[in-house]
């Protein structure tokens, strides 16, 4: 295992663009980095720079304490997991996993390769597929065994490349499951792309939030969540999405196309003499005010909106309420949808209501919003407002101390 350290790394191609602008992050001795953004962020740009398979125009990339800059990818010792599994499909199971062991010539002997293959086959439940050829494998299966092939090279450091991206939703999320299972028990650095921010939410202990090239925010996926860093990462993590409504803010009431909602002193203060701002406010914010006792209510502000349609999924129900956008932020929110990869943001508010709420389309209804939760966006600059960088900052230092019990309980049933 080791460190990884990215010092101010700039990739520029000829047309001198550069895919990757001054990124710099440190990767802990067994920590599992989640690299995530939109298509054309930079983040396998950045993968294949730490790997090898890309030149770095400017900076440093460090591998345990040694900088590897002019580095071959094979004098890196690092393993490295595609999309498309990249599997040799005249070769057995086996033989795929016992490839980068027999590339090295002697270094292993045929008991060694045997043990390490049979070995990773376990982990894996890959032991009665071993004589199989790839072409006969589901794709979780051939995914498998590029990991087992990872697995086997002892290497410093894992590399995923959007591993899951050719799946099916059911087996990505059984997957998610075995890599986050392999990390723990092999406790191995692991580096790892997508654009799939669930699997960067369940998977990683801190995630890098890129856009074009430039890093936004690393931190927990908790911290991310709860206290974004600007507009882009509050709408880009979670799903569904933030809402952005825009208003204005005058003492402690903020005017909305929906009416005026009463916030507390924090948000007022830091939305106090602005032309406009944007209140980022995550659908689970929301209730149905109908539903809750009158302690909860106190606990944040109700307003009244006409339910344009509703989604019954079960276990929960959302209800999405129109408005009229205003003119001052349009611009603002058509680029951050570009940004996000997503159609343009639509102008209604998606709110979360337990399940045995009665919301129909066309009904007027009493909301309850947790004004506590909710951010203030600055739409000229992205800005987060009202971000609690302290609060923040303690969220990321809790996953990191959970990982690392977690390695010490492992050890320990290891011994």
């Amino acid at each position: 295992m080791s460190s990884i350290t990215l010092q101010h790394l700039v990739k520029k191609y000829d047309d001198g663009f550069p895919a990757v602008n001054d990124i710099s992050i440190d990767i802990e001795d067994g920590e599992f980095i989640i690299l995530v953004g939109p298509s054309g962020c930079g983040k396998s740009t950045l993968l294949r720079m730490i790997v090898g398979l890309e030149d770095i125009t400017e900076g440093d990339l460090l591998i345990g304490g040694e900088r590897v800059n002019e580095k071959a990818p094979r004098e890196r010792n690092l393993a490295m997991v595609f999309q498309s599994y990249a599997l040799y499909p005249h070769l057995t199971v086996y033989e795929n996993i016992a490839f980068p062991m027999r590339l090295t010539k002697g270094q292993f002997t045929k008991e060694q390769i045997d043990e390490k293959v049979r070995h990773a086959a376990t982990m894996l439940e890959l032991t009665e597929h071993l004589e199989r050829k790839p072409a006969n494998l589901s794709g979780g299966q051939r995914q498998r065994v590029a990991m087992g092939r990872a697995i086997v090279r002892e290497a410093d450091a894992f590399l995923f490349d959007e591993p899951l991206s050719n799946l099916d939703a059911k087996l990505r999320g059984q997957m998610r499951a075995e890599i986050a299972r392999l990390q723990r028990e092999l406790n191995t650095t692991s580096v790892y792309v997508t654009h799939d921010q669930t699997e960067a939410m369940t998977l990683g202990d801190r995630v890098a939030v890129l856009k074009k090239g430039l890093l936004q925010q690393i931190a927990s996926p908790r911290e991310l969540y709860e206290q974004p860093a600007n507009l882009f990462v509050a709408g880009f993590i979670g799903s569904p999405s933030m809402n952005f409504l825009p208003g204005t803010v005058e003492g402690n009431i903020f005017s909305t196309p929906l009416g005026k909602i009463e916030i507390p002193d924090r948000a007022a203060k830091a939305g106090a003499g602005r032309e406009i701002v944007l209140a980022g406010i995550r659908p689970e914010f929301f209730d149905d005010a109908s539903q809750l006792g009158e302690a909860q209510l106190s606990k944040g502000t109700t307003f009244t909106a006409e339910i344009s349609h509703s989604e019954w999924m079960g276990n929960e129900q959302y209800a999405y309420v129109s408005y009229e956008t205003d003119e001052r932020v349009q611009e603002t929110l058509r680029n951050l949808a570009e940004e996000m990869d997503a159609d343009e943001l639509r102008t209604q508010l998606v709110v979360e209501v337990d399940a045995t709420s009665r919301f129909r389309s066309g009904d007027t209804a009493e909301l309850w919003l947790d004004t506590r939760r909710m951010h203030l966006f600055d739409p000229a600059t992205g800005e987060n407002l009202t971000r609690d960088a302290e609060a923040g900052a303690e969220l990321t230092r809790e996953a990191r101390e959970d990982r690392k019990r977690d390695a010490e309980r492992f050890i320990a049933k290891q011994a």
